[in-house]
């Protein structure tokens, strides 16, 4: 049972670092192609003021990443948690980023 679930938690946390490292990705792509266009600025900035929030959503899910590579079950649950968290909280700011950059709103 105990390997079912640290299974569970090794699954559940690589997506979330990959879904935080994914927001973090969109904003460098973002900055970067905004930085070579005349006039993007303002889309630059934007990008500059959503970076604390996708550092805080990849610094909690590597933290449920490490957390989860403990053996006991308690670790192994709560790291699920923290990474299901971690996961939906960057999925979610990544879902905005891109409705308001798309809609100008920046």
């Amino acid at each position: 049972m105990g390997m079912v679930i640290g299974l569970v938690a090794l699954l559940v946390t690589l997506g979330a670092v990959i879904a935080a490292a994914g927001h973090a990705g969109y904003l460098a792509m973002l900055t970067s192609a905004a930085k070579k266009r005349p006039g993007g600025q303002p889309a630059a900035d934007f990008a500059k003021k959503r970076y604390p929030i996708a550092g805080v959503g990849l610094g909690v899910t590597l933290l449920a990443l490490l957390i989860g590579t403990g053996d006991t079950v308690g670790a192994d649950v709560f790291a699920t948690l923290l990474g299901l968290g971690g996961g939906v909280g960057s999925l979610k700011a990544l879902q905005s980023t891109q409705s308001r950059f798309r809609k100008g709103e920046f």
